[in-house]
């Protein structure tokens, strides 16, 4: 099935970039993954490889490349045991250089855009605050005009990259009254006076950092408005198709993973005189999983071709997060203990992408907001509509 979507160039590209992580990232994971921080070498290496300009145009420094090369690298990232790692790579590429590569005027694109392609500057997306988690709408951050400057306060949260990050793409409302559709898009430097970050905490996803964000009174220049004013809810509504779709990928991709792992583990092991994968118990368990993970897969295949033809693919997206997360769950759940109390042990990877698994019903919109996204248009008949910049 995957010759429908892959073609030997992009299998090329796959043992290439499989060959790159193995040799550049591999071996610093388990140290990323102590100290919460990535070392600024890699991204600039990633840069050189062309790896975070496989989505923007030629004309701005990129590759143009088919969305199944995004899709390929997501895959691969999800094989280095580090979640943290692959959404820091990921989070900067396809959250905040999509709406670079869309919303951005050529001013924008020469400033921010093409050193994000070449590694040289790391950006993050600021939409979800304290108090409005998933509920865009609900977004409490303002920018304010004032002459030739908007003036921005508020704060975010949950922003990977946040601390670390050079410039932040900022959704912020410039007319409250108008409620989502009184927001706007500001690329802002990460140096500007008035933003501070707070480094969180997180269970999983150890090796990124995940900000904290508040901004008092910080002067944006009103050319560093992206798109039009007012749009910015659609603009996000837009790219999260994208977002969603990613984590799905990143949900199957991982998934198989981790059941190659359990397989292999469960090839070695032995009870009762014979290898623990052939006890009919635990072989029908990976039946049901194998078949879960390849459903998976092979939908978000599909909605990844249908967003590279330049359909809308708003429910598709949502669905694949979704049904792809919380397959990957399962699986995580049921890999761990496959191991038994090896599972437990973070000497093993199991135990850690027990944890950063669970990341991915909560993050790009938690499963009870999709829901509720995907019960308004199957029965209320809503319908979205992409934003035109």
């Amino acid at each position: 099935m995957q010759s429908m979507y892959f073609t030997e160039e992009h299998q090329l590209f796959r043992e290439s970039l499989k060959d790159f992580l193995q040799k550049e990232v591999v071996p610093h994971i388990e140290k990323w993954e102590e100290k919460g921080t990535i070392e600024r070498f890699i991204w600039k290496k990633f840069g050189d490889m062309g790896y975070f300009g496989l989505a923007t145009p030629e004309e701005d420094g990129g590759l143009g490349l088919d969305l199944f090369y995004t899709v390929i690298l997501l895959e691969e990232l999800q094989k280095v045991n580090s979640g943290g790692f692959a959404a820091a790579i990921w989070a900067h590429t396809y959250l905040a250089m999509t709406h670079l590569n869309k919303e951005a005027d050529s001013f924008i694109k020469e400033k921010y855009l093409r050193p994000s392609v070449d590694g040289d500057k790391i950006g993050c997306l600021c939409v979800s605050e304290p108090f409005g988690g998933s509920d865009v709408a609900a977004m409490r951050t303002t920018a304010v005009r004032e002459g030739d400057f908007y003036i921005l306060n508020g704060s975010k949260t949950f922003i990977t990259n946040g601390v670390y990050a050079d410039y932040m793409i900022v959704a912020a409302k410039t007319a409250p009254e108008l409620g989502n559709k009184g927001i706007s898009i500001f690329v802002v430097d990460r140096q500007s006076d008035g933003v501070t970050a707070s480094k969180l905490n997180k269970l999983g996803w150890r090796a990124s950092d995940t900000a904290e964000l508040a901004f008092d009174n910080v002067k944006i220049p009103i050319e560093n408005l992206m798109g039009e004013e007012h749009k910015g809810f659609s603009y996000i509504m837009e790219h999260f198709s994208l977002e969603r779709l990613i984590m799905g990928v990143n949900a199957h991709a991982r998934s198989e993973h981790v059941l190659e792992y359990a397989l292999k583990y469960m090839s070695e092991r032995e009870a009762f005189g014979k290898s623990i994968d052939q006890f009919q118990a635990l072989r029908h368990r990976v039946a049901d999983l194998y078949a879960d993970i390849d459903m998976c897969k092979e939908y978000n295949y599909s909605v990844a071709y249908r967003l590279d033809k330049g359909q809308y693919v708003v429910k598709e997206a949502t669905i694949s997060k979704l049904k792809s997360t919380k397959m990957a769950d399962e699986v995580a759940y049921e890999c761990l203990q496959f191991l038994g109390g090896y599972g437990y042990i973070e000497d093993y990877p199991m135990a850690r992408n027990f944890r950063d698994s669970r990341l991915g019903p909560i993050g790009g919109g938690t499963s009870e907001i999709l829901r509720e996204i995907i019960a308004k248009m199957v029965i209320d008949k809503k319908e979205y509509r992409p934003a035109k910049v």
